[in-house]
């Protein structure tokens, strides 16, 4: 599950830095904002595709919910434009998915939150839940979204934000969050159903990078990264050498890229097992920080879980319908 090397990545300097700000907005949120007037319409923005797909199914049609970071971009990494600040300035509330996975948007995040609400959707969750890796030096890990239990708390969070900024809609909102909150019951059961099919011998998912360890502890199946936390820190020949053992000890056959992060790695080990004698496939493509083509059923949320359940099920040795757990995949996973 977590890496062995406990230093902290180069890149991740600015998490102290950034918590701190983040805090700040926390404070600058609070109580500054009139409500609305009943049935004003408003604006707004979400960082992650993740988070706009559960905004959007809260907001209805009060609201227009804008995306920053879309299909295929790794928010780790993400830069905001000018073009993005722009549209932060305009819109009427933001929301975020917090514990650092946008820290290169920190500063304008504490910036926009002196004029408007902003909310991190993980904000509600019980500190005990979180995962603390060691490369991040006892601060969360931020990918809560492949448990479905734990996004179904994030949802929460947003009615409740649009009931405050909107009361006049705070019905709605509330309905439309239970509705939403039914749907991701039967997600999470069905993911569970298809994860216990897999040989248990074979109950082993491995992949770019540690995105996947609050699904391997909800689902019961081992996870191990090349890559940490964060994409911004570098897989080392140690860290190939040492998965490439693990490969061949355990006999594992496949293994799995990820849409939002280069696949030169994954095909690193797959290479270096090949040399030691042993195949192992690329099982398929995974969601992990970003979600499908917008549009799609794989560009929502219940869609990228219910694809990656299906792809990972498939590739391992499980039992799940080609079409996924409510027969909305199209194209079938193969």
């Amino acid at each position: 599950m977590a890496r062995a090397n406990t230093t902290l990545e180069p890149g991740l300097a600015w998490v102290v830095v950034a918590l701190a700000l983040l805090a700040c907005i926390s404070v600058a949120c609070g109580g500054s904002e009139a409500p609305r007037e009943a049935g004003a319409p408003y604006t707004i923005v979400a960082t992650t595709s993740m988070v706009a797909d559960i905004v959007r199914e809260v907001a209805g049609e009060r609201a227009t919910v804008t995306n920053l970071i879309g299909e295929g971009v790794d928010p780790h990494l993400y830069k905001p434009t000018r073009s993005d600040v722009t549209t932060l300035q305009g819109c009427d509330v933001i929301f975020y998915s917090g514990l650092l996975l946008e820290g290169k948007m920190t500063d304008i995040l504490v910036k926009m939150a002196r004029s408007k609400p902003v909310h991190a959707v993980t904000e509600e969750i019980d500190p005990s839940y979180l995962l603390e890796p060691p490369d991040l030096e006892g601060h969360a890990d931020p990918h809560v979204w492949m448990d479905v239990n734990a996004w179904a708390r994030a949802t929460e969070v947003v009615a409740k934000a649009l009931a405050d900024h909107d009361p006049a809609g705070a019905d709605g909102y509330r309905e439309r969050a239970a509705s939403y909150g039914e749907r991701l019951t039967e997600l999470d059961a069905c993911a569970r159903s298809a994860i216990e099919t897999i040989p248990e011998s074979s109950r082993i998912l491995v992949t770019a990078h540690d995105a996947f360890n609050y699904f391997g502890r909800a689902y019961g199946i081992e996870v191990r990264g090349i890559q940490g936390i964060s994409t911004e820190s570098e897989a080392g020949l140690d860290d190939i050498n040492r998965l490439v053992d693990l490969l061949v000890k355990r006999n594992v056959t496949a293994i799995f890229v990820e849409s939002s992060v280069a696949r030169k790695n994954v095909e690193a080990l797959q290479e270096g097992a090949r040399a030691r004698g042993h195949t192992v496939k690329i099982g398929g493509e995974l969601f992990s920080d970003a979600m499908g083509r917008p549009g799609t059923y794989r560009g929502t949320y219940i869609g990228m879980i219910d694809h990656n359940v299906t792809t990972m099920t498939r590739a391992l040795g499980g039992e799940a319908p080609p079409a996924g757990c409510f027969g909305d995949l199209d194209p079938p996973v193969e």
